[in-house]
């Protein structure tokens, strides 16, 4: 549900209020504060839940709160973390129990020490690798629950139930006022789309373009790739898109910023020098049509993503136009061109195939 239709059923009075809050870009923009915010109130919660029902070792629920949704923002992440939290919370728990039941039989700390060993070595082997959080995890609640094996069977369950909680108390505010990576993945590519505009802009008009200023932008969408990458797995999460569609967005837009780097080194820069008059007329008039047109395409992706309107991935203009026959080197600089327009045609078809779905 997004946060417009909810704000209408609101009574009028309250609706001022509230839109700051259920804003998606503003919670985008405001994702810190608001994070902290809802950590505060997590470990608030956690504290009265386990001092009020007065249950030992309560603060075992707060470091588990901590370590569940402390270092994350993003709910598929929180969820995610929480489910890993929560198997090897109960895969250590029950190698912890089962260390001090037999420290309490057979009375015999060595071979408790060595069971320990062992099973953090175990752990150790398959923290390498898929599942490492997991393994990782088991291994810290083995102490946590059995110490050195000297600890209570008591003094274990109730270790085991505080990580719990505070798995629990960590999805509960996970759900309030939740922050979506698909915002800042949708932001973060309508940031990378209007950065390509400008490029494509400066390369297509300005023959006498700064070397400088390209290696920045190049840098600045080198990251923004990066960042977007990081995003997928929990943008695929939270909205049901394959990885494969998300893949073929993000390689589309690495295509694309390729292409930008092979226009700005192979374009001529003395337009008309080796062609006629009426060639070279061609080309500029060619060069302006191409750029405005590639300029109205991303900002209308770029606002798509920013404001959840997908009617600005419509197409307009029907297919791309072909370009004029040319010979000498602006041959191949309008054909890479062309190219360079159809693959970015591809990735606003693939958005509006998914807008459905990444427009929360």
């Amino acid at each position: 549900m997004t946060a417009r239709p909810l704000l209408l059923r609101l009574p009028p009075w309250l609706r001022p209020l509230l839109r700051p809050l259920l804003d998606p870009a503003r919670r985008y923009r405001h994702a810190r504060l608001i994070h902290s915010v809802r950590v505060a109130l997590g470990l608030l919660a956690s504290i009265a839940l386990t001092t009020g029902m007065d249950i030992p070792h309560g603060e075992w629920a707060s470091i588990t709160l901590l370590v569940v949704v402390g270092g994350l923002q993003h709910q598929g992440n929180i969820r995610r973390k929480a489910a890993e939290r929560a198997l090897g919370t109960l895969i250590g728990a029950g190698a912890g129990l089962a260390i001090i039941l037999q420290q309490s039989w057979l009375q015999a700390p060595l071979l408790s020490y060595a069971l320990i060993a062992v099973a953090c070595a175990v752990c150790a082997y398959h923290a390498i690798g898929k599942g490492g959080y997991i393994a990782l995890l088991s291994a810290i609640t083995i102490f946590i629950v059995a110490g050195h094996g000297e600890n209570a069977i008591a003094d274990g369950l109730w270790r085991t139930a505080d990580v719990l909680i505070g798995i629990a108390v960590a999805l509960l505010f996970s759900f309030a006022l939740p922050l979506h990576a698909t915002y800042t993945w949708r932001h973060k590519l309508a940031e990378a789309l209007r950065s390509c505009a400008r490029m494509q802009t400066a390369i297509a008009l300005d023959a006498d373009l700064d070397a400088a200023a390209l290696q920045r932008a190049m840098t600045l969408q080198g990251s923004l790739l990066v960042a977007l990458r990081g995003l997928m797995p929990s943008v695929a999460k939270e909205t049901n898109i394959p990885m494969a569609q998300l893949e073929s967005i993000q390689h589309g837009l690495r295509v694309c910023i390729s292409l930008l780097e092979v226009l700005a080194a192979v374009r001529p820069r003395q337009e008309g020098a080796e062609d006629g008059a009426e060639d070279g007329a061609a080309v500029r008039a060619q060069l302006v049509a191409t750029a405005r047109r590639m300029q109205s395409m991303l900002i209308g992706m770029a606002r798509a993503l920013v404001h959840g309107v997908p009617a600005r991935l419509a197409a307009r203009g029907g297919a791309v136009p072909a370009m004029p026959a040319l010979s000498g080197p602006w041959a191949g600089y309008l054909s890479l061109t062309q190219r360079l327009e159809c693959e970015f045609a591809q990735v606003r078809e693939a958005l509006a195939a998914t807008a459905g779905q990444w427009n929360l």
